[in-house]
């Protein structure tokens, strides 16, 4: 399965998909885990990727065209199943939904930050929201990691005995 994620800070993710479980399942080429610096699809010169929300309110917000610009482009070239928005608002995510993911052969995991994405942007290119609870991080990072772990352990090969991840605590909900 590929894993595609969408971050300003593509580098404080690697460390953690190198090693442990997900790095085994990297060497052993189950698992493909890609992160891109949504920077890379900005026309400005400055590579800027924010902006205050286009109908007014506190704060910045990932602007609706680099969204847009990096989705479609990421969809085409990766053959992208699904994209991710990893949001507050979305859908509590847990082991049902992490089996539904794990279906899929490649998903790209948008991260927020700020006060979020510009709503024109989830309108237009994303398929679903989902958090990992109900408090606040500084943005989509920590949950995009949660979700590919989560979905990586139910891949076969990945934990070693397939019968192990039947037995989990959250399997039967």
């Amino acid at each position: 399965m590929n894993f595609h994620i969408l971050t300003l800070f593509p580098e404080a993710l690697q460390p953690y998909f190198a090693v442990g479980v997900l790095g085994d399942a990297a060497e052993k080429g189950i698992v493909k885990i890609f992160c891109h610096s949504l920077r890379d699809f900005s026309s400005d010169k400055h590579h800027r990727v924010d902006d205050r929300p286009y109908g007014g309110g506190p704060g910045m917000v990932l602007q609706a065209p680099v969204i847009v610009n990096a989705v479609r482009a990421l969809r085409q070239e990766h053959e992208i199943e699904e994209v991710i928005l990893l949001s507050p608002r979305g859908t509590l995510f847990n082991q049902k939904m992490a089996r539904d993911v794990a279906k899929k052969r490649s998903i790209l995991l948008v991260c927020g930050r700020y006060e979020g994405v510009d709503e024109r942007a989830i309108s237009l290119c994303i398929d679903r929201q989902i958090s990992i609870g109900d408090y606040v991080l500084s943005g989509g990072e920590l949950p995009a990691a949660v979700v590919v772990e989560t979905v990586a352990r139910l891949l076969p090969g990945v934990i070693g005995h397939e019968e192990a991840t039947v037995e989990e605590s959250h399997e039967e909900g």
